[in-house]
């Protein structure tokens, strides 16, 4: 008898032969990338160091194609973008110690807005490791421990063989929801030593669905079909998930009002009837949200600013689906459901009809939206808006935009209209600086069919300022856009509002347009008036290009402070 699980994949006479006759002159390093290439990757990030040769003199002899960034953070987030862009693993090429560590403000970005990036570093030869103080060149007591609370998962090789198992069981992680960065280390001595096993051809690693219960989505189903005011608010996790369809489809089904968060942009129709927009950091948004009777939250935790600064107090009874346990009811009491959104979305739409529509609905979205907008008015922000509307009416809908930390990106969080889903992308998940342009050179890796706005403030900018290098180097159609104001403009403000007077935030900065331009990169400076037309000429005109937009924005007031 014949059991499944006795099936076994024959190999070819072709893979017989290429396994028992591998080509010569191939290392550990062989290993990582043509395990890489067989899980499907085509392009990786990185920068080479000394420990990780291994693996970089193995990429000339594969088809992937090598992205180098001038600093290991700075190739995180280009990694993070493509893995958001794309929905696949992002590889990440590190060398020990230094290089890695420098690494770890953008695994924490990704690890926050779950974007799935496979990070391998080296590691100190093999024989110094075990806590001892050898004094090996990069050598750190447990340099894992540097990762575990920042990455989704740590994978250690100390084998060659081990090599393929490891890589591919690191993927499956990362794309199993909830997406997320993971860690594979590999001692130097392994990358580099010859192997001798055969070429890595047959690699499987795919994620594991994260469906709902059924018993959950029959009494979420039967509480919003009975609900008088049910409102949603979308997450990161409807976009992450191409969810955005499912979510309309019950949005509409329930004539139920929709918010976004700031990571879940695009996932529901700025402009439809039901569009509460994104307005989170507003009181009038958060008393409407608070008056639901039954508020279904998808894809998000209601962490600080998707809750009004944890202001937000809800009423009514929620249901909550999301597919990082961690966040589940960890902020609100909730049914829970721990699930993908597409899933559970599909689930609900199953299950509840079409309930009539009166209009009660859409006329209290636009009462809100009034009133949010009688709010920003009576605040003269008038420069803050006309600067947003240019770069919206700059950016061709198809186009990505990556936001730093800064105030136009802070307007643009609660102001923009994305227009589609997975378009929009910034730094609020984890919120450190120099975010905005080495991930715009990710996704313009990700999508070269369309040119890729960056926006920065002039501190952000000075962080990522060597990219300009590998934007050059790659001929990449980026625009980067960098808001100038002397100095870090948000912090000015909230130490200016806190105790009168800011500390620490004053730069002295370059000409930034003269600078691009010594890197090969054509530049431009701008004003207010003139930005919609010269930000479209650059975003038309193929390769990387800066404008720089000196001005002076302001934060439009916040609700949460009583």
């Amino acid at each position: 008898m014949t059991h499944d699980h006795d099936l076994v994949l024959r190999p070819t006479p072709e893979q017989t032969e290429a396994a028992l006759n591998p080509p010569p002159g191939r290392n550990g390093g062989d290993l990582v990338v043509e395990t890489l290439a067989g899980l499907g990757a085509t392009t990786v990030f990185g920068l080479p160091g000394q420990h990780a040769l291994g693996m970089f003199d193995a990429l000339r002899r594969s088809d992937l194609a090598y992205i180098g960034l001038r600093v290991e953070n700075n190739a995180g987030f280009a990694a993070d973008a493509y893995g958001r862009i794309t929905g696949e693993a992002a590889p990440l090429l590190l060398s020990t110690g230094p290089g890695a560590l420098t690494s770890l403000a953008a695994l924490q970005e990704a690890a926050a807005a779950s974007a799935p990036v496979l990070a391998i570093s080296s590691q100190i030869p093999g024989a110094g490791l075990g806590g001892g103080r050898h004094g090996y060149l990069h050598e750190l007591p447990d340099q894992q421990a540097s990762f575990r609370g920042v990455v989704k998962s740590v994978h250690t090789v100390r084998t060659q063989s081990q090599i393929p198992s490891a890589i591919a069981e690191a993927w499956e992680s990362a794309l199993t929801a909830p997406h997320g960065p993971v860690w594979v280390e590999i001692p130097q001595d392994v990358l580099l030593a010859e192997t001798a096993l055969p070429v890595v051809t047959a690699v499987d690693a795919a994620p594991h669905d994260l469906p709902p219960r059924p018993e959950l989505t029959a009494v979420a189903a039967d509480l919003l079909a009975n609900a008088a005011r049910p409102v949603i608010i979308a997450g990161g996790g409807v976009v992450r998930a191409d969810a955005s369809g499912k979510l309309r489809q019950l949005a509409e089904r329930l004539d139920a009002p929709v918010v976004t968060t700031f990571g879940g942009k695009g996932a529901f129709p700025w402009n439809h009837p039901l569009s509460l927009q994104s307005w989170l950091e507003d009181r009038h948004t958060t008393d409407f949200l608070e008056d639901a009777d039954v508020l279904l939250v998808v894809g998000s935790g209601l962490g600080e600013l998707s809750s009004n600064y944890y202001t937000f107090k809800p009423r009514g009874r929620v249901v909550q689906i999301e597919a990082d346990l961690g966040k589940l009811e960890s902020n609100h009491p909730a049914l829970g459901i721990h699930a993908d959104a597409r899933l559970a979305l599909s689930a609900l739409l199953e299950t509840i009809t079409e309930k009539r529509r009166d209009g009660a609905a859409a006329d209290r979205v636009r009462t809100v939206l009034d009133l949010v907008r009688e709010r920003i008015d009576a605040q003269e922000l008038t420069l803050e808006q006309q600067v947003l509307a240019a770069v919206r009416e700059a950016l061709p809908d198809r186009s990505a935009s990556f936001w730093d930390m800064t105030i136009l990106a802070y307007w643009a969080w609660s102001a923009f209209d994305a227009r589609r889903p997975n378009t929009m992308h910034s730094a609020q998940g984890a919120g450190g600086l120099g975010y905005a342009f080495p991930a715009a050179i990710g996704g313009a890796v990700a999508d070269p069919t369309h040119p890729v706005l960056a926006v920065s403030g002039d501190g952000g900018a000075l962080y990522s300022i060597a990219e300009l290098a590998t934007a050059r180097q790659h001929d990449l159609d980026v625009t980067w856009l960098i808001v100038d104001d002397g100095g870090y403009g948000i912090l000015r403000e909230y130490m200016t509002d806190a105790f009168g007077q800011s500390t620490a935030t004053e730069l002295t900065r370059p000409d930034y347009v003269a600078l691009a331009e010594s890197f090969g990169v054509p530049a431009a400076r701008t004003t207010p008036d003139t930005l919609a037309a010269d930000l479209a000429k650059a975003l038309a005109t193929p390769g990387p290009s800066v404008v720089v937009l000196p001005a002076l924005l302001r934060m439009f007031a916040p609700t949460h402070l009583g």
